[in-house]
Order: C-alpha cells, then structure tokens, then sequence
C-alpha cells in the first residue's frame, strides 16, 4: 500500500499518495492526521508512467526566459494532461494527468527536479480544484502586523519582497507570511483572510498561519512615494492581474471570477508609486492601518 499524506492548505484538505521526494519540506508544517469524514479538495497518486494516448493542445505558457513552462493537454474523453519544466528548454520534470473537475490526479516524476514537479503540481491542482470555492492563489508577498495581513502585488523585479522587508526592519511586530504564493479567501460572511502556503518561492517562509487581510497594496516602482486607494473596478483589475488561473478554462473563470468580485467590493485596495527605501514603508504602514 502506498504512503498516504494528507494536508492542510487555506482550510482545505488534499492527498497525496506515494513516496514524497527529496526537498519537500515545505509540505511538513501542513501535514494533517488522515479524516475520511472530510471532503478533500483533491487526490494526487505518484506513478510510475503516463499511458500515452493521442490529445489535443490546450494551452502552453510563454513567460519568457527564467519561468517555468507548462504545458495542458486534452485526451478524448475530457481528462488534461499537464506538462511542467522549470525552465524553456530544459526537460520536463513532471506530467500529470487530470479528471476534468481536477479531483483526482496522476503524477509521473521524471527523476530531475522532482520537487519543483511536486511542488507546482500541487499549485496547479490547488488553484483549479478550488476555483468555486472563494480561493485565490496570489503572486504576492504578505506581512503580519497588528494582527492583520497586508499583501504586496506586483510584477517579478517590482519590490514586493524589498516592500515587506523594509516593513520587517522598520515597523515594529512585524512577520513574513508568505514571500510568493499566499492564499486568499473570501469567507461566507464576505470578509478576505490570507493564509500561508507550502510555495513561498526563493524565500523559505512556510507558515500554516492564517489573519484577516487587512489591505492589498500594488506596488510600482517610482522616484517618490505616493499612496492611494483605488476604487472598486480598478481594485478587481488589479487583485486579477496576480491571481492564478489559467483564463482557458472558463468554468473556473466564472469561479475566479465571484471572488474577485466579492474580494474588490470589500478589502482595501491601493497602488503605492515608491523608492525602495523606509519612507515608502512608513507612508504605506500609515495608510492601510488607517484604512484598512
């Protein structure tokens, strides 16, 4: 019988099943005792091989140089078959393939980079597994402070890992959450908490923690610091253009959707033009504490 590990992610069970590679460990802090009772987000099996079988192209991502390449097919009777490499033209890591509802799942690992195919294997299931059910996995650095959790959006090499350690150095009861893939839940009575997840990046910061998000902040880079609130379109724009989802997949869409919907009508949104130095900090900590 196969190893079983059951985890515990925004609220959300999922499994996975086999022996977990090397350099898993940001899995460890999520590990929950195994509850049939549960429903369960999704299941993940470890194989030893893909049968093939002919499919159609879906969807291929081109990010450039420096970003993971991953790859979405379609087999005739309706499962997806997912290719991932961590960079253009290196070999593929992992390939999966996928029920239709993302439910349940079958991992062949490569024997290179076998974390990295674990690793966003899970990211993926996560993100459509869960795409009706008010959660959103957000490219984003997130701070604790004062009991709430404030996210930092923008583009990679915008700041936002620079914008959390200067609220680290500057600000006091300050704490890291997440450095890259914090989870974003719109809770049944409409108010946002964020929550820690086992993808954090390069930063190792792997917390099974969660607060209510008090703001979201975008950051641009700029030679002064300026702060505002956006309103409630330009906050759905902005909290979409850092969500995952794959847009292809348009009955997921329509779950994304409803959260950025929810999430912009009800927590505060801003875009912060900034130098990467504690003025920029301190302006921001002011401002999302009193309107957050």
């Amino acid at each position: 019988m196969k190893e079983t590990h059951v985890f515990c992610v925004a609220g959300h069970l999922f499994t996975v099943k086999g022996e977990l590679p090397d350099g898993t460990e940001n899995l460890a802090p999520f590990r929950v005792t195994e509850t049939e009772a549960e429903e369960q987000l999704f299941t993940l099996e470890l194989v030893n091989s893909i049968p093939l079988s002919p499919v159609t192209p879906v969807y291929q991502t081109d990010d450039g140089p420096g970003f993971p390449e991953i790859c979405i097919e379609q087999y005739g009777n309706g499962d997806y078959r997912f290719r991932v490499r961590p960079l253009p033209g290196r070999p593929v890591a992992g390939e999966f393939r996928t029920s239709p509802d993302f439910t349940q799942a079958q991992l062949f690992l490569c024997g290179q980079d076998d974390s990295f195919a674990l690793n966003n294997t899970l990211m993926l299931l996560f993100a459509f597994s869960s795409a009706g059910k008010g959660l959103l996995e957000m490219h984003a650095s997130v701070v604790m402070n004062g009991g709430k959790g404030y996210l930092f959006l923008g583009k990679s090499g915008t700041g936002k890992s620079t914008h959390s350690r200067l609220w680290l150095q500057n600000i006091p009861g300050t704490q890291l959450l997440n450095d890259d893939n914090p989870i974003l839940r719109l809770m049944p009575d409409g108010s946002a908490r964020v929550y820690g997840s086992p993808w954090s990046g390069k930063t190792p910061c792997y917390k099974a923690q969660d607060v209510p998000a008090g703001a979201v902040v975008r950051i641009r880079q700029a030679p002064f610091n300026k702060i505002e609130r956006l309103p409630v379109v330009q906050a759905y724009a902005s909290l979409m253009a850092s969500a995952s989802g794959f847009r292809p997949f348009h009955r997921l869409a329509d779950g994304w959707h409803r959260t950025l919907e929810g999430l912009a009508g009800s927590l505060p949104c801003f875009v912060l033009d900034c130098l990467p130095d504690r003025d920029a900090a301190l302006l921001c900590h002011a401002t999302v504490t009193k309107n957050g």
